[in-house]
């Protein structure tokens, strides 16, 4: 969120509105939840909507940018192999062309123009770099029979199923088991879970700390252990044509994807609209947005709430007091991205060869990815890091203070200092740096966060003219929560009939 504008929203300092604008349907939010929300109802053949962005571009965490050079990624850079329950999922990426064949076929075709390339990750430790993800070098036998036990134990997961059928760990979540015995990991601590299964490894307690760093902005001691698992044992999405662990990106990471479902929107996405008040009535709901200089009052039969949660009861006097508890009761983790714009490949430490994602294991940042990996058959004057930290060693407020108080300088020499020990010429082949501050990434599932009421009744909520749509539904923040949460907001309004 651009802070300035979100500081302005706090502070609610807008003029008056100058005019009204009718529409069907409108939608707060212009990132994946609410571009899907707009995708849904568009295929449904309803075009009487619009879809309102704060910011220049819409997208939300899956926004990217172009050099001269090639696309990279702002937030947001892959897609797992889409699982049978993500049908969404699979239904955008067949209308794109990329999943080609059946969408519900167990194994489907991916175009491998998308498929993540090899080598895909290595990790850089003790001064050297390694294939994969899971130190191997210098462990003894003892803690590589807990890796094969933690790597088994996960393949069991992706299969187990509740006492009510339904799988343990699905993606998305809502359509996971609620088998009461799973749904009690919420209330402890995912490194609580290793230690009490017997995983005491260090480079096991790495990867889950780094997978919930990546994922969640924070330390696997502070995320529930059902959403720790939840990343290790949703993703069992399988392709004909490629290994179960590859990903789906592209040079921009997931921008491709916000691009795509914006076309289907056309000139129904208005980006650089700040909505600062939304009013419920008996024929329909107001909405009042600062748009090009003025604010302007659009009258909706129905919105569609699709911005973070926490940001609702400040454009919403009449919230109703238990949907302002539940949209209040979560926080979110800040973070900060950079890409590097670099003149040549630089100066390789010994080990792995490069790879697309590229991670510390001791750092404080998470490392970065390649943008131009997946043009593998061409041969570019240069490349795109996108460098990611999760600022997880801070609570919230005083990560959010600390992105807003340190200068830019100080965060591109930090980010400068921690990669040179892995590429020594860093400094010299960076022409430029750009720098994003996300004081609210994503929302943070801690312990007790995700079954302990909340959350369900943001996922449930719906009044007679506002209905809820965002990743916050789900307690953390991934493409295909966001998606499964806009789509099931245009279908229940649609069952309303929009009216």
């Amino acid at each position: 969120m651009d802070h300035a504008l979100g500081h302005r929203l706090r502070d609610g300092q807008f003029p008056a509105p100058s005019e009204t604008r009718h529409t069907g349907v409108l939608i707060v939010g212009g990132g994946i939840s609410g571009l899907s929300a707009a995708w849904r109802l568009a295929k449904a053949g309803v075009d009487d909507f619009l879809v309102l962005d704060m910011e220049s571009e819409a997208g939300g965490n899956s926004r990217g940018g172009q050099s001269p050079l090639v696309a990279y990624p702002w937030g947001a850079h892959y897609l797992p192999l889409p699982t049978r329950e993500a049908v969404h999922v699979r239904e955008l990426l067949a209308e794109l062309g990329v999943l080609q064949g059946d969408p519900a076929a167990a194994r489907p075709t991916y175009d491998e123009r998308y498929l993540c390339a090899t080598p895909q990750e290595r990790v850089y430790r003790h001064g050297l770099w390694e294939e994969g993800l899971l130190p191997q070098r210098g462990i003894d036998a003892g803690e590589r029979e807990q890796q094969q036990r933690f790597h088994e134990r996960m393949e069991a997961l992706k299969q187990a199923r509740g006492r009510d059928g339904r799988r343990l760990f699905a993606l998305p979540m809502a359509l996971s088991s609620r088998d009461p015995e799973w749904l009690a990991l919420d209330r402890i601590s995912f490194a609580q879970w290793l230690r009490d299964n017997g995983f005491t490894a260090p480079t096991l307690h790495w990867l889950a700390n780094y997978a919930c760093r990546d994922d969640y902005g924070m330390t696997h001691d502070q995320v529930s252990a059902w959403a720790g698992l939840h990343y290790f044992a949703c993703r069992n999405g399988e392709a004909a044509n490629a290994s179960p662990d590859t990903v789906i990106t592209a040079p921009d990471g997931n921008a491709w994807l916000a691009r795509a479902l914006a076309q289907k929107a056309g000139d129904r996405v208005l980006t650089g609209a700040t909505v600062w008040r939304i009013e419920e009535n008996k024929t329909n709901a107001t909405v009042d947005a600062f748009f090009q200089a003025k604010t302007i009052r659009f009258a909706a039969r129905q919105v569609i709430w699709a911005a973070p949660a926490f940001v609702l009861p400040r454009v919403w006097p009449g919230i109703p007091s238990e949907l302002k508890a539940a949209a209040l009761a979560g926080d979110y983790a800040p973070w900060l991205t950079a890409n590097l714009h670099l003149s040549d490949l630089p100066e390789e430490r010994y080990g792995a060869p490069a790879a697309w994602d590229n991670v510390f294991y001791d750092s404080p940042g998470l490392g970065y990815v390649t943008a131009t990996h997946q043009l593998i058959r061409r041969h570019l004057p240069g490349t795109v890091f996108t460098y990611y930290r999760a600022l997880h060693e801070l609570a919230p407020a005083e990560g959010r203070r600390l992105l807003l108080e340190t200068p830019r300088a100080a965060w591109a020499e930090g980010i400068l200092a921690e990669l040179e020990r892995v590429h020594p010429d860093i400094r010299r082949l960076t022409t430029r740096l750009d720098i994003f501050r996300n004081g609210h990434a994503m929302r943070r599932p801690v312990p007790g966060s995700l079954f302990g009421g909340q959350r369900e009744k943001l996922a449930n909520f719906r009044s007679r003219r506002i209905t809820l749509a965002h990743a916050d539904l789900s307690g953390f923040s991934l493409f295909e929560e966001a998606q499964y949460r806009g789509v099931v907001a245009a279908e229940r309004i649609r069952g309303g009939n929009i009216s």
